[in-house]
Parts: C-alpha cells; structure tokens; sequence
C-alpha cells in the first residue's frame, strides 16, 4: 500500500509505503492502520489543541539476532529525562512543515540523524501512529514506522545528549523474563523492560508495549514484577 502523498526530508522525497516490507513487518504495518488512539494510551492531544508537536522515529530492522529496535540513551547529564532509553527524536523544527502534514515524518528523520548519525536514505518510512500526549512534558508524540532497509553505522553525535545508541531484538522486548511493570514514586504503573543494561520504560516502554500487543507478538508475561524507577540510579 502507497499513500498518495509523497513526504520530503530536507531535500530528498520520503515516500510513506508499506510495498515491499519483509513478511515479518506485515503485522506491525496491519495494526499501524487499524488501531485507534484509546487503544495506545489514556493520554491524548489536548481537544482544544496545544501541546508542542514533536516526533520519533520507531526503527525495524533486522540484525545479527533478528529483528530489532533502534534505540538511544540520553546523556545522564540532561535536565529532562536523563539516562532515559528512548526512541530518537524531539520537537518539530519550524522547518519540518505542518504538524498535521509532513513535519512529524522531516522532524522524525532529521532528529535520528542528529542523535545517531542515521542515514535517512536507508530509511524506508511505511506509517504513524496516532498523536499522543506527554502530560509531563507537554509534548505530543507521533510515531514514525521505518523499517531500516539499509543499514548504516550509528553512534552518539553529541556525547552531551546521547550517551548511547544501540538495538534490541524484538525477540528479547517479547521476552516475558525481561518484562516489568515500573513503579513510580507517586504511585504511577507502566510497562517496562529490561534489556542488557538498560531499564526501557515511560513513553517509549508505553509505545512498545502497545506494538507488541496489537502485532500479535506479546506473549504472557508476569504485570506483578515490579521494579521501582530508581533501578537504574
């Protein structure tokens, strides 16, 4: 499937298809298309409008054990969100267009470059998930499906940002030995896993969770594992 409307980062056209994806990404693709907002979170775009649009890129691809996810971790030395595993991305750049049109694709494309060094052409885009909200940081989040056809050397940018960049294989997200349910000091539960070094959790933990459910690829996992937000200090 070929949506109609062809998308551009920078200079280059990004055309969102789902032609062509490996068997594996077909369900990922079916779910992107299906589900709705609800279905991903109880946070949701303020009705009225506002919050900063912002985007992150969501990359499949497939590596030495399979298929993966990209990830980051930011620099422990940021004031918001540090140490985090997160997907790349951030807010939209004036220059990445209109927020209901092809900025969240630019701003995902160009926010994975500047974090990782990612080379957008080996990027093939094939969909978004519905906008959601970050209540704490007032960021509205789209996501953005690549699948990583060709891959390239990825590494930090900017020590000062990002302390790491590194992939996990969607078979050890699926894992239930290395899923968790986080407990946040005030109270707050949200999916979690732990993976290598890294405890995922949050937003990013939030999305996966989610991809997994609707993918058909969750398997049953224990939601009483409970691991308190400071693990990782």
């Amino acid at each position: 499937m070929t949506h109609a409307r062809p998308q551009r980062h920078g200079d280059a056209p990004v055309v969102v298809t789902s032609e062509g994806l490996p068997e594996w990404l077909e369900p990922v693709d079916r779910a992107a298309r299906t589900v709705r907002p609800t279905q991903l979170s109880r946070f949701l775009p303020p009705a009225g409008g506002g919050g900063r649009p912002s985007a992150v890129l969501i990359l499949f691809g497939e590596g030495p054990r399979g298929p993966d996810l990209l990830l980051m971790e930011r620099a422990t030395t940021l004031r918001s969100h540090a140490g985090q595993p997160s997907f790349p991305g951030g807010a939209l750049d004036p220059e990445d267009g209109d927020p209901d049109g092809e900025g969240p694709l630019r701003a995902a494309l160009r926010e994975a470059e500047e974090e990782t060094g990612l080379d957008p052409s080996g990027v093939q885009v094939f969909g978004t998930l519905p906008a959601l909200y970050i209540p704490v940081s007032g960021f509205v989040v789209t996501s953005v499906l690549g699948w990583w056809h060709r891959r390239t050397p990825v590494a930090p940018v900017d020590p000062a940002e990002t302390a790491r960049v590194f992939t996990v294989p969607v078979a050890e997200l699926a894992d239930p030995a290395n899923r968790a349910t986080t407990v946040h000091p005030r109270g707050y539960r949200g999916p979690a896993f732990t993976v290598g070094s890294a405890l995922v959790w949050g937003f990013t933990a939030g999305v996966i969770d989610r991809l997994l459910h609707f993918s058909g690829w969750e398997r049953p996992w224990d939601r009483e594992n409970l691991v308190p937000l400071d693990w990782h200090s």
